[in-house]
């Protein structure tokens, strides 16, 4: 059974065609029931009063409950409901693409074609219209990642690419005899280097994410065994610092259903950050809780918090910190190796896997910082 976007078991069934029996031809050419409900694409099938009388499983998972109801209601798109209009009337009005408001935003073409109505329809007009969704997210995602990519690269490396450059031009002329200025401006050479090398490397894993973050993954992972593992990676960088990290779980261990690198790449993120803006000598907890309800779903959910006892971070700061290269404090972001893209991955992960991302802090005292993900049965 196909489920709904909250991963529940979509309620719709056609209300008057049933499976197997129409629509029988789409054009001139037979179409038996069975074959849309293989479509890999979402289908929906609308009658001469522009009344939604079948979707496909593909089509159920986007618009659970629309049978029986007016088109409009479920595409609130003037171009399609142009483009249907024209089928309806026997034409043939081509592609036109939209972005779905879903959880995750989705784009779509969607072709539309007129169909002849079953022959037991008593309806007004001669024709139905079959509408085919063909989700290009990924292609448009990538084409937008290319030129971000671009832009933040040409962006952000023109600084330590300058200086690079300066220092270089200064080894080999003014320096070039005075072994302790060489060695001071090769030390600032690598750290700048190991900075656009990071920098890259968050880059492209931003890019990943954000290509990909509409596609929810497939496997079932722990989640206390990740964060577990999290924790005893970071507990020696911690101990550097007089901090410790203590970890508080439930008995149960909750079971979601995701990526395990890229979930262990969001807790090493908040669970770093949390040692480098902590003060010294300090605690850093990390809970993990069951919740009734992941918030905008009927769901129930783990919420794994981590926090801090830093400095905190200005309310009227909070809403921007998941933007890319956003820095509270710029220069203690640079001195600690920063790229302003660490809360950015954290969000589109947390995205990609329906979750939520909640942050609270209070200055001078520490920040919070909240995933909260739908759990799944083991």
């Amino acid at each position: 059974m196909a489920n709904d976007l909250n991963g529940q078991p979509a309620k719709f069934r056609p209300p008057k065609v049933e499976r197997g029996s129409a629509p029988r031809r789409v054009g001139n050419g037979a179409l038996p029931m069975t074959i849309l409900n293989a479509m890999p694409s979402p289908i929906i099938l609308v009658d001469g009063r522009r009344r939604v009388v079948y979707v496909n499983p593909e089509a159920e998972e986007l618009f659970d409950g629309a049978g029986g109801l007016d088109l409009s209601l479920t595409i609130r798109h003037p171009a399609v409901l142009s483009a249907v209009d024209l089928a309806l009337a026997g034409k043939a009005p081509g592609s036109v693409e939209i972005a779905l408001p879903t959880r995750v935003s989705r784009n779509f073409t969607l072709d539309v074609v007129p169909t002849d109505p079953p022959a037991d329809d008593s309806g007004p007009g001669e024709y139905w219209a079959l509408i085919v969704l063909h989700d290009v997210t990924r292609s448009r995602r990538a084409e937008q990642a290319r030129a971000d990519f671009v832009a933040n690269v040409s962006h952000e490396l023109r600084s330590p690419l300058a200086a690079l450059i300066g220092f270089i031009e200064t080894i080999n002329g003014p320096a070039r005899n005075d072994p302790e200025a060489r060695s001071r401006f090769l030390n600032i050479m690598q750290r700048e280097a190991d900075r656009m090398s990071r920098l890259i490397n968050d880059l492209l894993s931003l890019s990943k994410v954000e290509i990909n973050e509409h596609i929810l993954p497939t496997k079932r992972v722990e989640i206390n065994t990740v964060v577990r593992q999290v924790v005893e990676l970071l507990t020696v960088k911690a101990r550097d610092r007089n901090m410790n990290l203590t970890l508080r779980m439930d008995d149960l261990n909750a079971m979601v259903q995701g990526d395990p690198d890229e979930l262990n790449q969001v807790f090493q993120n908040l669970v770093d950050n949390a040692i480098k803006y902590g003060r010294e000598g300090t605690d850093i907890s990390i809970a993990i809780e069951r919740i009734d309800r992941v918030p905008d779903t009927n769901r129930f959910g783990v919420a794994i918090s981590i926090e801090d006892r830093g400095d905190g971070i200005p309310s009227e700061q909070l809403p921007r910190l998941t933007e890319r290269f956003y820095r509270v404090d710029k220069a203690r972001s640079r001195d600690m190796g920063g790229t302003g893209l660490g809360l950015a991955i954290v969000k589109h992960i947390v995205n990609r896997h329906r979750g939520k991302l909640s942050i609270r802090s209070r200055e001078k005292t520490g920040s919070t910082f909240t995933v909260i993900l739908p759990v799944v049965a083991p």
